[in-house]
């Protein structure tokens, strides 16, 4: 495949409700935008499709990935704009009863090029807060997934995902030009790792990081942080939405930066040690 030297992608931010319909309505709308900018990538953030932790009404929402309306409304809206779309994700019913964080990347046919679920489950207990287990619904997925796309690889993961760094040197060792992170930061996690954590990722592998997020009150009682970011491989922000949702930026990726970043500092290419012992002194 032939790969094109810039990328035009519309970074979004989002203040998910509690029903596929509304955030249907929401990315229709981003999406007619991003292509009247002259974009050909729209990048959502996480659970896009669907923002809602109550148990009975979101089983009663939530399908498998074949039968989500989100998804199935992305395919329609991408070949209306010619837009590929990144659906950041959407809750899908997983084949062991559990949800799965589940992430799409769809081209500009409306056809779906690769699928994702999250790995790394936020099982966190954050000082003055009630412990946040997503593990009590969600089903981790299994295996890393890289996107081939006519600007090259594309690494793709989810919001927690961001805090293990082996996920992004394996994705530019396999390389991977472009890593997508939509997330849904808590607000204090956010204020304290959000943009270190992304411009790291971005540095450590050379690549472009897109992180489109949620942000603001939500229908269903949480708060996100917002400040959606692009960051380019030398860890430079290209963008930041704020807090503002619904929100799009249009960022053009020179991918040509890739290339120049990595051999500069090729650290990301050398392997690690099989085993670090500790030494103890004195």
């Amino acid at each position: 495949m032939s790969e094109r030297g810039s990328l035009r992608v519309a970074l979004a931010q989002m203040c998910s409700s509690d029903t596929h319909e509304a955030n249907i309505a929401t990315v229709s709308d981003l999406a007619a935008e991003a292509a009247g900018e002259g974009a050909e990538m729209l990048a959502l953030p996480e659970v896009a499709g669907l923002m809602n932790r109550n148990p009975e009404t979101s089983r009663r929402q939530v399908v498998a990935a074949g039968d989500d309306p989100f998804i199935a409304a992305c395919c329609e809206i991408a070949p209306r704009h010619g837009l590929w779309i990144h659906t950041g994700s959407t809750p899908v019913l997983g084949p062991d009863g559990r949800f799965l964080n589940h992430s799409t990347l769809i081209d500009a046919s409306g056809a779906i090029v690769a699928e994702y679920d999250k790995i790394h489950l936020f099982d966190v207990a954050l000082e003055g807060q009630a412990p946040i287990g997503e593990s009590k619904r969600f089903a981790p997925g299994a295996q890393a997934v890289i996107a081939q796309t006519p600007w090259g690889p594309m690494g793709l993961s989810i919001c927690y995902d961001l805090r293990f760094a082996y996920l992004y040197r394996a994705y530019a060792q396999a390389g991977a030009v472009v890593m997508f992170i939509p997330s849904a930061f808590t607000v204090p996690t956010g204020r304290a790792h959000w943009e270190v954590l992304l411009r790291a990722r971005a540095i450590e592998t050379g690549a472009f990081v897109l992180a489109a997020a949620q942000a603001g009150h939500h229908a269903d009682g949480r708060q996100t942080y917002g400040h959606a970011l692009a960051v380019d491989p030398w860890g430079a922000v290209l963008a930041d939405l704020g807090d503002a949702a619904p929100a799009l930026r249009v960022v053009t990726l020179d991918l040509g930066a890739v290339g120049r970043a990595r051999a500069q500092v090729p650290a990301w290419g050398i392997a690690p040690p099989d085993r670090i012992e500790p030494v103890s002194m004195g």
